[in-house]
């Protein structure tokens, strides 16, 4: 069968490519499911199996966003504990979401995908540590979610095994075994990770936080990603209590600890990484561990603010990631953009920090760089997956914006026009294709109500 086309034309185009190369006005061919070309003024004429050509005038296309941090089951937790830093808020929530079940993460899951891919997220990304016992298959829950929603999707299967009794934050009952999240991970893995070039779904290795998870947990997670060809995600260096715990618990700062346990590495990647020194990123650096930047969370938990623009110099890999709606309420990567530029330029850098198009290449490129999949996915490029995003600009709320990359990082959030994922539209005029929102709402209200009610009785 004759390979299918769409044709996108008229419109800016923002390639994130590795020279930054833009067009005032182009055109993208998709066949199937990869980019054909990519260039200025028209597409190719006398091109076969067009299906459908798009108009694109007043709006500028990019790579689809990448999401490198969140926790889904946090949707049916919104709003809670909003005065907190870390640790207390943390301390908060775990009873409540020690009694999570597979509907509940379903639906969280669901609402959390819903609100990233009508805001220009194609591929996205969720990591799940949280598995009481009983609950049900929660790993296939999110999965299953992802599938509906038509996004490309990266589970890092979680895990603790520290619980309070050890000296951890989860309650007893909230942890598994070293044994059993070993064995579950790893079924996990044998279960759903597809590894091919246009893979839907991939599976890493990552036990949850230095103050939950046992050192042992560490060594033997690292070491069963790496038998498995797997990635490595965890949380690390968010906080100056976490930097203090580590150093009580182990004799040294977190970047030392995770050295020490095998967790540094170009197949690995950590959320935050706020409180970083410059020996730590030239860890980073030499190593090419990644790092998924969290900006509004970190300023929701008071976490500080991270050393991005130092990170980026010294070359370590950067994304941007939503973290867990609990504490991101909103729910969006696209407003990342716009945060991590201006939260990084509060700190030492100053106006000098990051602009526009770094932004954008936080949540696009940078996003595929950490993930593993920057050769398939993170920029408008022939040969790669059609991945992409359509924004329009021509509204009330941009239209005195002369640049369009300043105008979708800096201007109030664009409406999505169309979003194609391994070349399948999943949004059309800012409205979800294979879900129902309104559906969605509703059951993850219902969820939130009924995870209450369970939580307050016990």
């Amino acid at each position: 069968m004759a390979v299918q086309r769409i044709v996108i034309e008229n419109c800016a185009i923002a390639t994130v490519d590795a020279g930054d190369t833009e067009y005032a006005s182009g055109h993208i061919v998709v066949a199937g499911n990869t980019i054909e070309s990519v260039g200025s003024g028209k597409a190719p004429e006398n091109l076969e199996n067009v299906v459908r050509r798009v108009d694109g005038t007043g709006h500028l296309a990019t790579p689809g966003l990448v999401n490198t941090h969140h926790h889904f089951y946090q949707w049916i937790t919104r709003g809670l504990a909003t005065d907190h830093n870390l640790f207390d808020w943390l301390v908060a929530l775990y009873p409540t979401w020690a009694r999570i079940d597979e509907p509940m993460v379903h639906a969280a899951a669901q609402g959390s995908l819903a609100m990233m891919a009508r805001g220009g997220v194609t591929t996205a990304m969720d990591h799940h540590y949280v598995f009481p016992k009983g609950s049900g298959d929660l790993s296939g829950a999110v999965i299953r979610a992802a599938r509906e929603t038509g996004v490309r999707f990266t589970l890092a299967r979680g895990s603790m095994d520290r619980s309070e009794k050890d000296g951890g934050l989860p309650p007893d009952f909230a942890v598994e075994t070293l044994e059993g999240a070993l064995a579950a991970t790893e079924a996990t893995v044998d279960e759903h990770h597809d590894a091919s070039f246009d893979s839907m779904t991939q599976i890493a290795v990552a036990p949850c936080s230095p103050f939950s998870v046992s050192t042992e947990l560490m060594r033997q997670g690292a070491e069963l990603a790496r038998r498995k060809g797997v990635r490595l995600h965890t949380h690390g260096s968010e906080t100056v209590e976490e930097e203090q715990f580590c150093k009580e618990l182990f004799g040294m700062g977190p970047t030392d600890y995770f050295e020490s346990t095998g967790w540094l590495g170009e197949d690995v990647w950590m959320a935050h990484c706020v409180h970083m020194n410059d020996s730590d990123i030239a860890a980073f650096a030499r190593t090419r561990t990644g790092v998924a930047h969290c900006p509004s969370s970190n300023a929701r938990l008071a976490a500080g603010i991270a050393r991005v623009p130092d990170m980026l110099a010294a070359g370590v890999p950067v994304g941007l990631g939503v973290d867990g709606t609990a504490s991101n309420e909103s729910g969006e990567l696209h407003t990342e953009l716009r945060n991590a530029l201006l939260i990084n330029r509060l700190g030492a850098h100053r106006e000098a920090a990051l602009n526009a198009r770094q932004a954008l290449r936080l949540g696009t490129y940078g996003g595929a760089q950490v993930l593993g999949r920057a050769s398939q996915i993170g920029s408008l490029e022939a040969g790669k997956l059609a991945d992409l995003v359509l924004w329009r600009l021509d509204t009330l709320a941009h239209a005195s914006i002369a640049d369009p990359v300043t105008a979708l990082v800096l201007g109030a959030a664009a409406p999505v026009t169309l979003s194609l994922v391994n070349g399948r539209p999943v949004v059309e005029d800012g409205r979800l294709l294979h879900v129902d929102e309104d559906a969605v709402a509703r059951s993850t209200r219902d969820e939130a109500r009924r995870l209450a009610r369970i939580a307050g009785q016990a």
